[in-house]
């Protein structure tokens, strides 16, 4: 449980919801994360210790520490992930359906029905080193890992989606689009491109629909690929998006991949699940059937 998710509020709500989860007749073990990677390293230990389930109680930051922690343990195929989702963004509870309700949340917790879902890997460099990441919503590159960055060094008194929301508009103005070599599978190409986001999950970025047929069991991610745009027309896109509206802009793309290859000759950031990961090049992989998922 991260007490700090979603502007501190999860600490707030946690004695409530500890009690329900009791009164559900549920029987666990809970930790307060310390700071940031603590989450990772619990559930690494929780899937090596024997327990049936791990619960993220907070936002994506706290669910993507798990996701990696889980599948770096090498046990992830006998426990289950459960959400609950008590943080600012949670795009993957939206996506799966799950009420920001807690009292609702917990309930599928409970007898939880349980799906194989698929999972995605960035493999990137940070400090001339490499690096790999496992993200379970969306990874990204070009304006998007480049407002994560912004974002990451903006001030901590700023909480939930803001600094995102500041970053892009710092961003905006100093960035330019990159030139790439994407290659996605089999299929090669040099495109000039503002973002390519590459989603396992339908949301991203606090609510953003940016993958509308996203589905976490056909071994596929849907790569978005928004072109060469200018400033303005990426103002009028970015809203859209909200909707799943963006997919029907002439510089909008929407391609389906198992694996993608992108290169270019300038700096260019990845994130992943809103994390800042490092630079490219990068190769994202989907990772089929990787975790089981409480719905």
């Amino acid at each position: 449980m991260n007490p700090s998710a979603g502007c501190g509020s999860t600490g707030r709500k946690w004695k409530r919801i500890h009690e329900y989860l009791i009164q559900s007749g549920l029987s666990f073990d809970f930790v307060h994360t310390q700071g940031r990677g603590h989450a990772m390293e619990l559930a690494k230990e929780a899937a090596l210790g024997g327990y049936e389930m791990v619960v993220a109680v907070g936002g994506d930051g706290t669910l993507n520490e798990i996701v990696n922690g889980l599948l770096d343990s090498g046990n992830a195929k006998d426990i289950t992930l459960g959400v609950l989702n008590t943080g600012t963004g949670c795009d993957f509870a939206r996506f799966l359906g799950i009420s920001r309700d807690y009292r609702q949340a917990c309930l599928h917790l409970v007898n939880p029905q349980k799906v194989r879902a698929d999972v995605g890997v960035v493999e990137c460099q940070k400090e001339g080193q490499p690096i790999r990441r496992y993200f379970i919503s969306a990874a990204g590159m070009g304006l998007d890992g480049e407002v994560v960055e912004t974002a990451v060094k903006g001030p901590r008194v700023i909480h939930g989606n803001l600094p995102y929301f500041f970053g892009i508009l710092q961003s905006l103005g100093t960035y330019r689009n990159k030139d790439i070599r994407i290659q996605l599978d089999d299929s090669v190409e040099d495109v000039r491109i503002c973002s390519v986001i590459v989603a396992n999950g339908g949301f991203y970025a606090g609510g953003m629909h940016i993958a509308p047929d996203a589905n976490l069991q056909d071994g596929l991610f849907e790569v978005m690929i928004l072109g060469d745009v200018g400033k303005l027309e990426l103002i009028q896109v970015f809203p859209s998006a909200y909707r799943g509206a963006h997919v029907t802009h002439p510089k909008v793309r929407i391609e389906k991949a198992a694996q993608v290859i992108i290169e270019s000759s300038e700096r260019i950031m990845v994130q992943a699940d809103g994390e800042l990961v490092g630079e490219g090049p990068a190769t994202f992989r989907i990772v089929p059937s990787a975790l089981n998922i409480a719905i």
